[in-house]
């Protein structure tokens, strides 16, 4: 995936059905509306198991009411929005994508996985202002044609929309097809690959921690980071494309500044 792709398809759902996913959901209806936009720099994995590193936009949009903090969105997390939420539980759709593998990333003997859209679902319950869980899958549409799922928790300290910090764990589990695309080894590759043939089955594919910060610095001004860690396991571990051209380790971090507007920032 290219940076200017990456960047037109995050903007279009953060500034569509996204921006409605931070909408505080306690906000008073007649109450004047705000809107927070922030973009900056990402690094990220290439794609699943490689050990470069790829330049990203770093984009979020957050809306809200009156005097009614941002909701918390973690920096990880896929684009989407809730389609049904109670007082503290929330349902919707999640968007994601995924860059493309060429064959010359892994030596030049082993298919390329082409660019992924990926489309599924989320649900995430609030324990309490300072505790939230999350579950999404998306199903790839194209590409790699599997199911990739995250679970997480986040720890929330904030001062309302002064400052935020946030860190948690995560678990990264996949299906078949999807394992088998970025980390399998077909019989009819292998010797032509030089690596042994390896049939990659689903299952957690990677344990990780993210953690994030917010500062607004004046009533429009702001400034947020992230770091992220996480560390393949199970086949996507022991795959021999990852020990031949890649890495276990897939650590991504990214800095925005941001700018509030709307009735009532002054």
């Amino acid at each position: 995936m290219t940076m200017m792709t990456r960047f037109a398809l995050t903007l279009l759902i953060a500034t569509g059905c996204g921006a409605t996913t931070a909408m505080a959901q306690d906000a008073d209806a007649d109450a004047p509306r705000r809107t927070r936009v922030g973009l900056g720099p990402q690094l990220v994995p290439r794609y699943p198991g490689s050990d470069s590193i790829a330049l990203r936009p770093f984009v979020d949009v957050s809306r809200t009411r009156g005097d009614t903090p941002f909701a918390f969105e973690a920096p990880d997390e896929s684009a989407g929005f809730p389609i049904l939420r109670g007082d503290r539980f929330q349902f919707g759709p999640a968007i994601g994508f995924e860059g493309r593998r060429r064959s010359r990333d892994v030596g030049g003997r082993l298919p390329g996985v082409g660019a992924t859209f990926e489309l599924g679902g989320f649900v995430q319950y609030a324990v309490s202002d300072a505790f939230r869980l999350r579950v999404e899958a998306r199903q790839g549409l194209g590409g790699h044609k599997g199911l990739i799922g995250v679970v997480g928790a986040d720890y929330i300290a904030r001062d309302a929309d002064r400052w935020l910090f946030s860190i948690g764990p995560r678990v990264t589990l996949a299906g078949a097809r999807y394992n088998r695309a970025y980390f399998g080894v077909a019989a009819a590759d292998a010797a032509f690959a030089g690596l042994p043939a390896f049939k990659a089955d689903g299952g957690v594919q990677a344990v990780g921690a993210t953690a994030g910060a917010l500062r607004q610095l004046t009533p429009h001004w702001g400034v947020s980071a992230y770091a992220k860690y996480d560390r393949l396991v199970g086949d996507p571990g022991r795959s021999p494309v990852v020990r031949a051209f890649g890495s276990r380790s897939q650590p991504s971090a990214g800095l925005a500044l941001s700018y509030t507007f709307g009735a009532g920032v002054h």
